[in-house]
């Protein structure tokens, strides 16, 4: 059963992310966005739906704590596994939207989590507000200021029926989250029958697997040259996981990290910011404005690293 269960979620990953980059696709021309737009929004939420569904159960439950993890774990696997993948397996051209909103967006949502838990070890009601708050005017900003800011070819059949938008948009968002918690299940069972300790589960299979949505959807996205919806997913999706999912976790109740996992504190969250911090220069060394396959494999090794680090 865990075979099929890994085989099955996999098989609704692929066809999960091609019918949500379809609506992505979709969603750009009819409403005359640019696609990294997009990918950071529309795209960006829908590959985050695990994340949200963990964290709300989690704090509903009352353990907080794995909302923390949930996301710092998944922020570093978007970045250090995901786009380390990614770009190896195809360069991906930078927008100068990255370094003017993006990623500094992206770090500031980092930084003010740094400072919302480090001290007193809980995500009060008005951080969530604070946080979410920040989601929202960034949001705004795209929609309104950056709606020129990329000039894309399109092909006659990328235009597709408004329905046919919001189908594939439904279904590829339902098809992600459903394969990733197959994928997650079956994993984890399988592992546990061959004897892999907890420890390393939790760091591999369960930190991985909520960053699969984000993995279908960009690898999918770079074989059918939609790059700039690979990228602004990535980014897009870090940002929402610290100002959506967190945010909304902690405005249902405070979001409190325990003392049994003081190592979110102690150790992920200067991973989290180290990974995304040293994505900035990647973009202009060697090639102003590109990431390519040095970068990836850049990226990867740093994940590994901090994969063997935690487990050791």
């Amino acid at each position: 059963m865990s075979i099929l269960f890994i085989i099955l979620g996999l098989l609704l990953l692929v066809f999960g992310g091609d019918w949500l980059l379809k609506a992505a696709i979709g969603l750009s021309l009819k409403l005359n966005i640019p696609k990294v737009v997009i990918g950071m929004t529309v795209v960006s939420f829908a590959t985050s739906a695990p994340e949200l569904i963990v964290s709300i159960k989690s704090a509903l439950n009352g353990a907080t704590g794995l909302a923390v993890g949930n996301v710092i774990g998944s922020n570093i696997a978007n970045i250090g596994l995901v786009l380390g993948i990614t770009t190896i397996l195809s360069s991906i051209n930078v927008e100068k939207s990255f370094y003017k909103t993006d990623w500094p967006v992206m770090m500031i949502a980092s930084v003010l989590l740094y400072f919302f838990i480090v001290d007193d070890l809980i995500i009060q009601t008005y951080e969530g507000v604070i946080l979410l708050t920040v989601l929202i005017i960034f949001l705004v900003y795209l929609l309104r200021f950056q709606k020129q800011t990329v000039a894309e070819e399109v092909s006659e059949n990328d235009d597709v029926p408004i329905y046919k938008v919001i189908f594939f948009l439904v279904i590829g968002g339902l098809g992600l989250w459903g394969g990733s918690e197959l994928l997650i299940n079956g994993a984890t069972t399988l592992a546990k029958d061959v004897g892999v300790s907890d420890a390393i589960i939790g760091v591999t299979v369960v930190s991985v697997g909520t960053s699969i949505p984000e993995l279908a959807a960009s690898i999918i996205a770079v074989l059918k040259k939609e790059k700039a919806i690979s990228l602004g997913n990535l980014i897009g999706s870090n940002i929402f996981n610290i100002l959506a999912v967190l945010g909304i976790t902690a405005i249902i109740t405070p979001v409190e990290v325990k003392s049994d996992a003081m190592s979110l504190i102690n150790n992920d969250i200067y991973w989290m910011l180290g990974i995304s911090l040293v994505v900035l220069p990647l973009v202009f060394i060697p090639k102003r404005m590109q990431l390519g396959k040095r970068d990836g494999v850049i990226l990867l090794l740093a994940y590994i690293t901090f994969v063997y680090l935690t487990i050791m």
